[in-house]
């Protein structure tokens, strides 16, 4: 290990700490994200998943940071499709009990709300399957095109708002990796078993576990990005 990484892995722990070691910062925080969840899901996933990118660059590169990557472009975007995931478990986690109760499992709706059991286990995989089959490919594949789009303008902020080349950058997309290592091999062996997990907890700490999976998202992007360039 580098310096860079003792001062990186210090400077996260002592920003953590306060939530673990503080009644009232922990409290605090409880009620805010309860009262404004929406912001709180921006704010999470704006400085988690992004704090994911920058320990996958430093997988990738060696380094912490490179000129053009754009943390705070980046930071952003995450922070915009944060509200997206939010959105999306709200939608899923009350959606999909209910189809289950459409197709004979009556209880379904209830079971989320009781201690552990198989048949909640089986509702809370049902959530994570449907909306990592149905919303995570489109989220990302919008985060792939606007990971290409800060690239190509610097990785600065006024570049992130210049108008997105959708069909330039859907067609240079690496379908190779995007669909063959992102979605065929992420989803169903990490993102719908972590999930599963996500589900069984507090609706208060769903989307905070979810935002800390985006940093194990960003060590993901990192591998994916090594694959692309041993097939180059």
């Amino acid at each position: 290990m580098k310096k860079a990484d003792f001062v990186f892995l210090a400077a996260v722990a002592l920003f953590f700490l306060p939530f673990f070691t503080c009644q009232f910062v922990f409290d605090s925080y409880i009620n805010f994200n309860a009262e404004h969840g929406m912001f709180m899901s921006f704010i999470k996933f704006g400085l988690l998943a992004t704090l994911g990118e920058v320990i996958g660059l430093r997988i990738r590169t060696g380094e912490y940071y490179q000129k053009g990557f754009g943390v705070i472009p980046r930071a952003i975007v995450w922070g915009v499709l944060g509200l997206t995931i939010k959105m999306a478990f709200i939608i899923f986690a009350f959606g999909t009990p209910a189809f289950l109760a459409y197709l004979g499992m009556k209880d379904a709706p209830l079971l989320m709300k009781e201690a552990f059991s198989f048949d909640k286990l089986l509702v809370a995989f049902s959530i994570s399957a449907s909306m990592n089959l149905i919303y995570a490919p489109i989220m990302m594949t919008l985060h792939k095109i606007t990971d290409m789009h800060i690239l190509k303008n610097g990785g600065t902020i006024a570049g992130l708002f210049k108008p997105i080349q959708f069909k330039e950058h859907f067609v240079n997309l690496d379908w190779s990796v995007q669909w063959g290592f992102v979605f065929k091999k992420t989803i169903p062996f990490f993102w719908i078993p972590a999930h599963t997990i996500t589900f069984m907890l507090p609706p208060d700490f769903q989307v905070l576990f979810a935002a800390v999976l985006g940093i194990a998202l960003g060590m993901i992007l990192a591998v994916a990005g090594m694959k692309k360039s041993v097939n180059n």
